[in-house]
């Protein structure tokens, strides 16, 4: 089977590319691990929560123009309207900015393609997909710390891939910045999956997940009395210790907005960060007889 790459004009000068034979399943293999894995979750760190991930992932990605390199863009062929198996290809060529332009690559093989060529993320979309399983809140035996390391080496990804994909989960989360400390040197990658993650922690979905999430440990909504922890630190904010449901938007959700890595993500998180201000204001008045 060969495969032939026509560039648009609008692609003159554009460094040349090849592609190669990569797998086709890994991706699929995740999504039941999720499926699996997650099953049990609440509805605040369910599958679906990360399907959102992944897809916010993967389109912020292509906002912010995110430059293609033999270890993280793949593209997904598409023949009849199906995924065909085996047909994954990895793309080594340097995308400019606009990552639009992925869309007018043309391919063709011994028949012809029925849907356009796909391109997307592959590190970016393991990564968001892995990136809730063994979270230290749902965990039930230290060996699920493990899960993610193991599926990948069963996939047989590449070692430096691994290792990628593995630190852009590790330090995604929140109780790594909950003391102010932010790595300056991450990746792109590692950008728009912790963005991706963040927005799907705020604006009406958030909301959602947070009152979710405290109604399946039979938190308190609400009690004046208890204030918000400040100056937290990274095993203070893993306690939760004596914390309200409400708390929790004053502790990390409303702190998002100004977290977000990408230009992209910024964007977006104005006017979720907006909409749960407009929540809280309606809801304290309502809990005062205000409103």
């Amino acid at each position: 089977m060969s495969f032939a790459l026509t560039p648009l004009t609008s692609l003159a000068g554009a460094a040349p590319v090849r592609v190669k034979m990569a797998k086709s399943s890994t991706v699929s293999s995740a999504k039941k691990l999720v499926e699996s894995a997650m099953k049990g979750n609440d509805a605040s760190h369910d599958a679906a929560h990360v399907f959102r991930v992944r897809d916010l992932a993967l389109s912020l990605a292509r906002e912010e123009g995110l430059s293609s390199s033999p270890d993280s863009m793949e593209i997904h062929a598409f023949l009849n309207g199906k995924m065909e198996q085996n047909t994954e290809l990895t793309l080594d060529a340097v995308v400019r900015k606009d990552m639009s332009i992925m869309g007018q690559f043309l391919f063709s093989l011994s028949g012809s393609f029925s849907e356009p060529v796909i391109c997307l993320s592959w590190q970016v979309e393991l990564a968001a997909l892995l990136h809730d399983i063994g979270d230290y809140k749902y965990m039930r035996d230290s060996s699920e710390g493990k899960i993610v390391e193991e599926f990948l080496e069963a996939e047989g990804v590449d070692e430096s891939k691994k290792i990628k994909i593995l630190s852009i989960i590790k330090g995604m989360g929140f109780k790594e910045e909950v003391e102010g400390y932010a790595d300056s040197k991450h990746s792109a990658e590692f950008g728009v999956v912790q963005d991706a993650d963040r927005l799907d922690a705020i604006g009406a979905i958030g909301i959602a997940r947070c009152l979710t999430f405290g109604g399946s440990r039979n938190n308190v909504l609400h009690d004046p009395s208890i204030l918000p922890r400040s100056d937290l630190s990274k095993g203070q904010y893993m306690e939760k210790n004596k914390q309200t449901t409400m708390n929790h938007f004053h502790e990390k959700l409303l702190k998002l907005k100004d977290l977000m890595k990408t230009k992209a993500g910024q964007r977006r998180a104005e006017k979720r960060h907006k909409f749960m201000e407009d929540f809280l204001k309606e809801f304290y008045e309502e809990w005062d007889g205000r409103s």
